[in-house]
């Protein structure tokens, strides 16, 4: 299934509207309030189990073939620094495994290892329950790849530099703890040859949906 930027900022809407709601349902502290609340120089730094979907688009041979790449379930470690009361940047560390599928069968795995960057916006930094939206720059290193066509080889292009976006909210459980859900769209891709023939590019392109636990530091 196929989704443009239209998509992703319904999809943000929807989260950010959701916990809007949930913000307004279960009161904001007030700025005073020991347990709600990040300011200027905390950090915060969350462990979430993410599922990757990619949203594969296949051209040239790759699309004849009808290739594809199956969903992961992975941990995930991000950083965030709050540089203002409201904004921070946020660094996410992940790595997965993918199988590649076609219509002639699998054709192997490779390895993903995609650091993302982002700027936040942090709404209702001072209360318990707090949205925030993001955007950044993606950097993918595809690595381990043992990709076959059958007894053919098949080689793929290991870097692709692409934006992000994310949607999500943090609600403070305790002063230092809290609970998170997060939705990302990467934007991330490669190209395929073998035997020196171009195979034509993979846009992988996945949506990451999150849910973990934080620490306010």
């Amino acid at each position: 299934m196929k989704k443009g930027i239209g998509a992703v900022v319904v999809a943000c809407a929807a989260m950010f509207g959701g916990a809007a709601q949930a913000a307004q349902a279960a009161g904001d502290a007030s700025p005073g309030d020991s347990v709600g609340g990040i300011h200027a120089g905390d950090i915060l730094v969350r462990l979430r189990a993410i599922s990757i979907q990619p949203d594969v688009t296949a051209g040239g041979t790759l699309g004849t073939l009808g290739v594809g790449v199956n969903n992961a379930i992975v941990p995930e470690l991000d950083f965030t620094y709050m540089i203002r009361d409201q904004i921070g940047v946020e660094l996410i560390l992940a790595t997965s495994r993918h199988q590649v599928t076609s219509n002639i069968g699998g054709l192997g795995g490779m390895g993903v290892l995609p650091p993302t960057v982002l700027l936040q916006y942090h709404f209702n930094h001072a209360g318990r329950v707090r949205p925030y939206v993001g955007a950044g720059l993606n950097y993918t290193y595809f690595y381990n790849d043992k990709l076959k066509a059958g007894d053919t080889p098949v080689s793929i292009r290991h870097s692709s530099f692409g934006p992000a976006l994310q949607a999500g909210v943090d609600v403070q459980i305790t002063k230092n703890l809290f609970v998170n859900a997060d939705l990302k769209k990467i934007w991330m891709r490669t190209s395929a040859s073998a035997g020196g023939a171009d195979l034509g590019s993979l846009k992988i392109d996945p949506w990451v949906l999150g849910l973990g636990v934080g620490m306010k530091f």
